[in-house]
């Protein structure tokens, strides 16, 4: 089929009844996840997982992405109203979102972002659809070495973008390896790292581990908890921007769609360096920088859609590499594998109808999320006053029943509380649980690569050295971990928080 015949077959799959239910119930989870202050749509995918279990694999990934993306619009609204993101890559949107709600110019800043956020995800899913096909042809051509090092090379971005000492994210990327090569060793079929446990001769499960790491952890660290939540401005007027407002945003948002887009295709980067980069842009190329953080539109509309850009474009080496580009991604790779899927170059050949009809409804998705982010901003601050002393028994009971559903095992319950009490000390001491979960997640599939690779080369680690791609990866590899460890680059790294 033509370009033009498969975007009409995955809209034909898009718009069945039970996939808009779908995507519907996934972008209106993923906002509340965005809306809530410190869940992030890790915890989220990882609660709705086990639902996904009883579906298609279609209905599947098009539920989890829209949680995934429907959490980037999400996180604007506790930025603006509140001060606080709702999620990681919203940070930067308190700076000018809140002083325009003290302004009262609460509704065009949301406004703006909205709009911002359709634009650029809309933007980056037409690229999604005209670059995915011919990199996947072209990603047929790689072997083992390049794939093992292309995942060492996002293993090792994750690991620098962390925020905090880099030698406990390289721990955190250590510990996820070791965790991801528990069980039998599918190659010689010894039992490895199991202490004769027969519960774990099948390797440590996805679920319980990201559960505990990012669900109990968080439910017992907002338990700590006394802040008073107070919205700036509870009845929301003015939701559309003006033509002065639209005239200051155009070239932010147009900006944002570019870097979003591109820095959404590199690994470990994603929507939170794409919010940071777009905002320092404007303020360099604006004519009066010292005005921001005083509550300056442009501020909004750019990182706003370059973050929603970058999560849009974040499925692009998942499609065609198999390649996670940050945390929740690396979820998704798991639902993927759960449901028998194995992304790559032979995806879209193999399974066109899951990866055009995902991608269609990302169309719809975008617009659904409009409808809910404007109308229903009311509805989204009167969640932000809920106290969390209602909420996180939902939260822990829905860890408990996920968790027990998947395999009927009560070990597995005590694995993930096991996990919660690790990933609440975890954050107690700022350990970041993106690297391990990363390299937990692709850790077979680093050990599968490597070993295929030294098999091809009779054991010759030259084999990496002889490969332009293998090359050009390692070096980049060994220059982020340099300049996180040596002092002179050390001032220079950046420490933005990859949390989702």
């Amino acid at each position: 089929m033509g370009f033009f015949d498969n975007v009409i077959y995955g809209f034909a799959i898009a718009f069945q009844p039970l996939n808009i239910l779908y995507c519907f119930a996934g972008v209106l989870v993923g906002t509340l996840t965005g809306v809530l202050p410190g869940f992030g749509p890790v915890a989220a995918i990882a609660l709705l997982l086990p639902i996904t279990f009883g579906i298609s694999p279609v209905s599947a990934i098009i539920l989890l992405s829209g949680i995934y993306y429907g959490a980037m619009y999400g996180g604007s609204t506790t930025s603006i109203l509140v001060n606080i993101p709702g999620e990681a890559a919203s940070v930067i949107t308190c700076i000018e979102g809140y002083p325009m709600a003290k302004q009262g110019r609460a509704g065009p800043a949301l406004g703006i972002s909205a709009f911002g956020s359709l634009i650029g995800g809309t933007f980056s899913i037409i690229g999604l659809m005209v670059v995915a096909p011919p990199l996947s042809e072209f990603a047929l051509k790689f072997g083992p070495p390049e794939f093992f090092t292309l995942m060492l090379l996002g293993l090792t971005i994750v690991t620098y973008v962390s925020s905090g000492p880099i030698l406990k994210a390289l721990m955190m990327a250590a510990l996820g390896l070791l965790l991801g090569m528990v069980g039998v060793d599918t190659i010689s079929g010894f039992p490895r790292f199991t202490m004769g446990i027969r519960y774990l001769l099948d390797g440590i499960p996805l679920v319980p581990l990201v559960m505990g790491i990012f669900g109990i952890s968080e439910v017992l660290l907002n338990l700590e908890k006394t802040v008073r939540v107070e919205v700036y401005e509870k009845n929301v007027k003015n939701l559309l921007p003006t033509w002065n407002d639209w005239s200051n945003s155009i070239r932010p948002i147009f900006r944002g769609t570019l870097i979003g887009f591109f820095l959404g295709l590199l690994p470990g980067a994603g929507p939170i360096i794409a919010s940071f980069t777009s905002y320092a842009v404007e303020k360099r190329v604006h004519k009066h920088p010292e005005k921001f953080g005083t509550g300056m539109i442009e501020g909004i509309a750019g990182p706003e859609t370059a973050n929603n850009a970058a999560a849009q474009s974040a499925f692009i080496p998942l499609l065609t590499l198999g390649i996670p580009a940050t945390p929740a991604i690396a979820i998704l790779l798991g639902a993927f594998i759960i449901h028998g899927l194995r992304p790559g170059p032979l995806l879209i050949s193999q399974k066109p109808d899951l990866f055009w009809g995902v991608v269609a409804s990302m169309y719809l998705g975008n617009a659904m999320l409009l409808v809910l982010n404007l109308p229903l901003i009311g509805m989204w601050v009167r969640v932000v006053l809920v106290p969390y002393v209602y909420l996180f028994p939902v939260i822990l009971f829905l860890c408990l029943i996920g968790s027990y559903s998947i395999e009927n095992n009560p070990g597995d319950v005590y694995l993930m509380l096991i996990f919660g009490i690790v990933g609440y000390l975890m954050k107690k001491f700022r350990y970041e649980g993106a690297p391990l979960i990363l390299a937990f997640i692709l850790c077979p599939l680093l050990e599968n690569a490597l070993r295929q690779s030294l098999i091809m080369s009779q054991g010759e680690f030259i084999i990496f050295a002889e490969r332009p791609i293998c090359l050009v990866a390692l070096a980049a590899s060994g220059f982020l971990l340099l300049t996180a460890i040596f002092p002179w680059f050390k001032a220079r790294r950046p420490t933005v928080g990859i949390r989702e």
